[in-house]
């Protein structure tokens, strides 16, 4: 059927437009108890409210609309007109009526306000017609004593066959070109009450059938009625300008009409085309709470050049790709990397990938590099951390140091922490490590249990021996609490006093000078002879990872003193940027909106692999169950889910969103352990293999899927993990 609109373009709407005015204007002069959907007064929201008005809209656009009258808001009130246009719609109450609210602010785009006024339906005679109409009208009053201004929507009741609700796009997945249809036998008011739930099916533009759920569900509709349907959406976006949100039902002739239609009021934001696919994943591990902006530009800024340096010198991705994307960045002050530059995926069109020579050829000319390289770099990190260890010694306090000196072992953290985690990735990925080599984890739970078993206390163990550090990560809010229990490793031979568990609180921000451990005494690496032993007997990779985390307290003090010096405390000092503190240690003022700034709200953790749309995040889905999930310690156990914070099972099974560093000291005494990001590399993978603990990286949702005191089994050689005990 050719339409108003399809014949006369834009032109008929400005004309409809015109009509409507002047309608309106007799309308108010003369004020009718009743509005048909054919008059063109009708079309008006503010006269006929927007569900009305978007209904006659459509029936002059030729879609299948229902007949009907419109009680105006504010008609005059002429009962023996309402009545006439009661009987002839009725056909002198032998047909059952609709009664349906239809105000201005409902049905917009700005809001639906679905569901919240009445709707009476199967009204018969002319005393219950009067009845539905009142209670339509009082359902315009809220609960403050105001109301809205309110019409009320007259059409027959259809017995439908199967009826719904139709998008004419996917509002979750933020899909302009799919529609979503959910279906129920009879007519929508079951399904949009909640009565009953419907089948749901997922169409393509043109109405093909992507998926059903319950796919066992029986044929509600067939594909005939959806091409219908899909076809009544795509005339209904024409008309409206954009996808809609409709109500509709099938009779028992199988003619298709429209109920309702109304904007989509909420789409689900949608990546762009070739937007990045980032995640927590092993950056985690390093940066695992949100970061304050100064924080990003001392931490997140070195990793993401560091690791960038390691894929370039690997050719793992384009040199000019990784200049200009960053491998590592923040969203909301979490840390997250891009996991097709780290790996971590593999990539979308696997066949396409074997075609293209250019990862190839970036190989071929890495290789020669790479076996140089392997040899070299055991000597190489050695040497790179002895340089750290004397610069670490020869450094003053920082209460010590003037400005532009202060200023100087800033710039030379952050350059040595790009060489560190250059480094640091390259040996993961290059050296071998014993499958039980230690880790600065292990060796400082070691020195944290001597300490607490003389009475030392948390702050002079760290000032002894800078390696428990590795317990903790870096923060320029204060230093959190050690682990209030510590078990040691199986080989140290050292017993913790029961009376030395608990820690010391995090230090406060504070515009006070910083205690005097902080800035007046040096961070130094040389701590006593048998621990100088331990540290020595690190692998290259873990050696690394603990002159990261030396270098990064050593940052922290050294802006906590600047911080003081500026009359500023620490929490105020992380709103600064990078170029700002050092504009400030420069001789600069401190900027002028500082007082103004606020720490950004807390944000939840990142999920697993997610891509930004409109700087929001969306999770990405259908990776599928197992995808990724690989073993990263030997060995089999049936255990306890545990998440860390209930009362410890006696067979616990650790379950955990990422391998945070922080949880080393929950290692000893678990059956297993799974994670749902990691990497077999990873400082918590390495210390499981280590007590000999099996654990899971990779399972997907594992947290929401394995609740704490389910039974789980887990494989660490395979990777499997199910819940229950496994045959």
């Amino acid at each position: 059927m050719t339409t108003l609109d399809e014949r006369h373009g834009e032109g008929a709407r400005d004309g409809e437009g015109r009509q409507g005015e002047v309608a309106l204007g007799l309308v108010r002069a003369h004020g009718p108890a009743t509005v048909s959907l054919e008059q063109p007064a009708s079309v008006l929201p503010e006269l006929a409210g927007s569900k009305a008005a978007n209904l006659a809209r459509a029936a002059r656009a030729g879609l299948p609309v229902l007949p009907g009258f419109v009680i105006p808001y504010r008609g005059d009130g002429d009962t023996v007109a309402l009545r006439r246009a009661w009987h002839a719609l009725s056909e002198g109450g032998v047909r059952p009526l609709v009664v349906r609210s239809s105000s201005p602010q409902e049905d917009t785009e700005e809001s639906s306000l679905a569901g919240q006024f009445a709707s009476v339906l199967d009204v018969r005679d002319w005393r219950a017609f009067r009845t539905a109409v009142q209670t339509v009208l009082d359902s315009a009053r809220r609960p403050d004593g105001s109301a809205v201004p309110m019409a009320v929507l007259v059409q027959p009741m259809l017995t439908a066959r199967v009826g719904g609700v139709m998008f004419g796009a996917d509002p979750v997945a933020g899909r302009a070109d799919r529609m979503l249809v959910s279906a129920v036998r009879g007519g929508p008011d079951s399904l949009v009450s909640g009565a009953q739930a419907g089948t749901d099916y997922w169409l393509g533009g043109h109405g093909r059938l992507l998926r059903k759920e319950p796919a066992e569900a029986g044929p509600l509709l067939t594909r005939s009625e959806l091409a219908r349907l899909a076809r009544l959406a795509r005339r209904a976006r024409r008309v409206f300008g954009g996808p809609q949100d409709i109500e509709f039902g099938f009779d028992g002739d199988g003619r298709l009409w429209l109920f309702q239609s109304r904007p989509i009021t909420a789409m689900a934001a949608r990546p762009a085309r070739g937007a990045r696919l980032l995640g927590p994943g092993p950056v985690a591990e390093t940066l695992p709470g949100q970061l304050a902006p100064l924080e990003e530009d001392l931490w997140v800024a070195p990793l993401a050049r560091g690791l960038a340096a390691a894929l370039d010198i690997g050719g793992t991705a384009p040199r000019r790709l990784l200049r200009t994307v960053p491998v590592v960045t923040t969203v909301g002050g979490r840390a997250a990397a891009d996991l097709r530059l780290l790996g971590a995926v593999p990539p979308r069109r696997r066949w396409l990938a074997l075609l293209n020579p250019a990862p190839g050829a970036r190989r071929l000319g890495a290789s020669w590099r790479l076996g140089r390289l392997t040899t070299a770099l055991p000597g190489l990190a050695t040497d790179l951390a002895a340089d750290v260890d004397r610069h670490l010694a020869q450094t003053p306090a920082p209460a010590e140091l003037p400005s532009d000196a202060l200023a100087a072992e800033l710039r030379w953290t952050r350059t040595v922490l790009v060489s560190l985690h250059a480094q640091e990735a390259l040996a993961g990925a290059l050296l071998r490590e014993p499958p039980k080599s230690r880790t600065a984890a292990g060796t400082a739970l070691t020195v944290l249990a001597e300490a607490r078993a003389h009475g030392l206390p948390d702050d002079r163990a760290v000032a002894a021996d800078p390696v428990v550090l590795a317990l903790t990560a870096p923060s320029l809010r204060g230093r959190g609490p050690l682990p209030r229990t510590v078990l040691p490793s199986r080989d140290s031979g050292v017993r913790p006093a029961p009376e030395a568990t608990t820690a010391r609180p995090a230090p406060q921000a504070t515009t006070a000078r910083p205690a005097p451990q902080a800035t007046r005494a040096r961070l130094t690496p040389q701590a006593t002879a048998p621990h100088r032993a331990l540290t020595a007997l690190l692998p290259p990779r873990e050696a690394l990872r603990l002159r990261i985390r030396w270098v990064q307290e050593l940052q922290v003090r050294l802006v906590r003193e600047a911080a003081w010096r500026s009359g500023i405390d620490a929490e105020r000092a992380g709103l600064l940027r990078w170029r700002e503190l050092a504009a400030l240690l420069d001789g600069g003022a401190l900027p002028d909106d500082l007082h103004a700034r606020v720490p950004q709200p807390a944000s939840p953790p990142l999920p697993d692999a997610f891509r930004l749309a409109d700087g929001k995040v969306v999770a990405e889905h259908g990776r599928g169950r197992g995808d990724g999930v690989r073993g990263v310690s030997g060995g089999r156990a049936v255990g306890t889910v545990w998440d860390g914070t209930e009362p410890r099972p006696r067979d616990p099974v650790l379950v955990v969103r990422t391998l945070d560093p922080a949880l080393a000291p929950l290692l000893p005494g678990l059956t297993g352990l799974v994670a749902q990001t990691g990497s077999p590399l990873s400082h918590l993978a390495v210390l499981a293999r280590e007590f000999g603990l099996p654990a899971i990286v990779g399972a997907t949702d594992a947290v929401r899927r394995f609740p704490p005191g389910s039974s789980l089994t887990v494989d660490g050689t395979t990777g499997d993990v199910q819940l229950g005990e496994a045959q």
